[in-house]
């Protein structure tokens, strides 16, 4: 399999944008406010950052995620594009929520905060659909 870098990056901006428009809209509907550039920017318990980079960091790691999804996971979960992406995106989220959250005093599992987690879930699945859709089958 050869991966697609160009297709990689292009997927995990749109991916990660399309989520990051979720989490700015979200709080109008109701959703807790994720404010990522904050959590991963000054709250970053392992490098502290200033604001601005905390929302760089949301984008990189929203693509270093499409290159793990494009090279390890594309053939090897079922389904087709944005089904699949949203079946991989379930693995961040996991992560996030039994190691970011705790890491960022947040407790496991937002510590039960429903609102939260529902949030969170929401927004890795937004992500991983349009990654998936615009990555394709590789």
């Amino acid at each position: 399999m050869n991966l697609n870098i160009q297709k990689v990056v292009t997927a995990g901006f749109l991916g990660t944008l399309a989520m990051t428009v979720l989490m700015v809209i979200g709080p109008m509907m109701g959703m807790p406010k994720m404010d990522m550039g904050q959590m991963l920017g000054p709250m970053n318990p392992i490098l502290q950052m200033p604001y601005a980079m905390g929302w760089v960091m949301h984008f990189i790691l929203g693509i270093v995620l499409t290159g793990i999804y494009a090279s390890v996971f594309l053939n090897l979960l079922p389904s087709d594009g944005w089904k699949r992406g949203m079946i991989f995106s379930l693995i961040p989220f996991l992560l996030k929520e039994i190691m970011v959250s705790p890491m960022m005093g947040m407790g496991l599992f937002e510590g039960g905060n429903m609102m939260m987690i529902m949030g969170g879930l929401l927004g890795h699945l937004v992500y991983g659909a349009v990654a998936g859709l615009v990555y394709g089958d590789g």
